[in-house]
């Protein structure tokens, strides 16, 4: 199993995509103003106690107010409290808790007022981004994730991931990780630290508390609403944690983008800094990938499958519904129930990709294809399950009810991905008349007479739909070629699935699009 980072630069941001064996798997916009990521860490003020609640309301610079509950206080906040209060004061010159005397545990069912006060500054993680009308969701149980590990301030304890499940492994790594770790740090061993020596871990270690410490020194001089730990931009989190045997080629087509990659893979694995590529070629890096036709057809409200089934995928404020359909499979009386399992099992590959895909979270209802046979729901449910595995998120599958339903609850910590699949007429508008779709042949061949005979260009490169570009260069003497002879000069047509029927877009020998005064 391979797995691919593709990563395209715009002005907007860069767009992110996963792929494993080709197929995409996630895909993400980074967005420069991207705030109140998963992870960051601010100093808010508290606003609001709402005791009914048991919660209190932080302004940390959100438009809204973030959301703090009892239960996200982290037993040890008397002590996180202490501390951020004496580096503020500037009675601490610097980050290091290890020698800090740690102050008691908070009862885990007390009120939020016996431990917080209004206007109180306060360190906050996020947990959860901003969605529709909620602002963030915040923590005090305050973590800092790394590679194999995940440091937590103000705690003493080693627990590692139940995916480890082998006894001796899990044994030498408890005592190799209590043995390094600095005191007043706890430590969340992760699954992929399974096999590796105590260099690596170490490191991995090292780096987290130099970030915290990094963190605290700018807490000095910090005021209300300032990010004090940043979480890394969503490409480098997600190298950080499935950077793998497997993960054989990440391919960006920005230097700066490049360079910035080259130097966090030289930081956390300088033996995988091979693996990254910079993109130069004449076809754009999501067409080189085919992703752009990859994305128009999988976040569409139809997602086809394989076997000739289909996907219909509905999205309300509380919940996703997704409907099973056996497409233009047999019906015949006789197969039925074999026609119905293979159906369902090759959905429940699909769903388990598309709630990735698209980050869905909260409640998901499933309705599969009916099935008289139990062994053959619990087939599914199984398959479900398998699918889900590699998922990062929290999540819970249930079995099919009797209705045929299943129901699948899957953590939700930003906003659900939502891509347009339905493009907007270039020449309408949406008002549902354009100009008739022969025409633009003949204003692309205008445009191309004015740039070659008036204004003297060369090493001229157009941009096209594909249904154009194959007009354009299908044929033994193409329209392509006859340019050549006309004009002796070579045009060089690039296919771009981004683009509208009817759009195009001319580029100078430096690949700089064209403004075309044609009349």
């Amino acid at each position: 199993m391979s797995n691919e980072l593709v990563i395209n630069s715009t002005q907007k941001g860069e767009r992110i995509a996963l792929l494993q064996n080709k197929r995409l798997l996630e895909y993400h916009i980074e967005t420069p103003d991207n705030n109140f990521t998963v992870g960051d860490i601010y100093l808010g003020t508290v606003k609001k106690m709402v005791s009914g609640l048991n919660a209190a309301f932080v302004d940390v610079g959100y438009e809204k107010d973030a959301f703090l509950h009892y239960l996200d206080l982290g037993s040890n906040i008397n002590s996180l409290n202490k501390f951020a209060k004496d580096i503020i004061a500037k009675r601490s010159n610097s980050g290091e808790i290890s020698k800090f005397k740690l102050e008691s545990e908070i009862e885990k069912q007390g009120k939020i007022d016996k431990v917080l006060e209004r206007n109180q500054p306060i360190l906050v993680q996020i947990v959860k981004e901003p969605i529709s009308t909620k602002g963030p969701r915040l923590s005090c149980d305050i973590s800092i994730a790394g590679r194999y590990i995940v440091l937590v301030p103000f705690s003493n304890g080693v627990n590692l991931s139940k995916k480890i499940t082998d006894r001796r492994e899990r044994t030498r790594l408890q005592r190799l990780i209590a043995s390094i770790k600095p005191n007043n740090f706890g430590v969340i061993v992760r699954t992929v630290a399974q096999g590796h020596d105590v260099e690596e871990l170490d490191h991995d270690l090292r780096t987290c508390v130099e970030k915290w410490e990094n963190g605290m020194k700018q807490l000095r001089d910090a005021k209300p609403r300032d990010l004090i730990i940043g979480e890394m931009n969503r490409a480098s989190s997600i190298i950080r944690d499935m950077l793998n045997e497997s993960f054989d080629s990440i391919t960006v087509d920005s230097q700066d983008v490049y360079e910035e990659t080259k130097h966090y893979l030289h930081t956390i694995a300088p033996e995988k800094e091979n693996i990254l590529k910079l993109h130069n070629g004449k076809n754009k890096i999501f067409e080189q990938f085919g992703l752009e036709k990859q994305i128009k057809s999988l976040f569409g409200r139809s997602v086809s499958l394989p076997g000739g089934g289909y996907l219909i995928i509905e999205h309300t404020e509380a919940l996703h519904v997704i409907d099973v359909n056996s497409g233009n499979k047999s019906n015949s009386q006789e197969d039925q129930e074999a026609t119905a399992l293979s159906v369902n099992a090759e959905a429940a590959k699909e769903i388990a990709r598309q709630l990735r895909l698209r980050d869905m979270g909260g409640i998901i209802v499933v309705d599969f294809i009916d099935m008289k046979k139990a062994d053959n729901k619990k087939r599914i449910y199984e398959i479900m399950r398998e699918e889900m595995k590699p998922e990062r998120s929290k999540y819970t599958v249930l079995p099919l009810s009797k209705f045929g339903l299943m129901q699948i609850t899957r953590q939700r910590v930003r906003p659900e991905m939502n891509v347009v699949t339905r493009e907007t007429c270039p020449t309408c508008g949406g008002t549902g008349t354009i100009q008739a779709t022969i025409l633009v042949t003949d204003v692309i061949q205008n445009n191309l007479d004015y740039i070659l005979t008036k204004q003297n260009e060369s090493g001229i490169s157009i941009s096209l739909h594909p249904f154009l570009h194959a007009y354009f260069t299908k044929g033994l003497i193409s329209p392509q070629v006859k340019w050549l002879f006309e004009y002796k000069t070579w045009v060089n047509l690039i296919k771009d699935s981004s683009l509208g029927i009817t759009e195009f877009s001319f580029h100078n020998k430096f690949g700089e699009v064209m403004e075309v005064n044609a009349s």
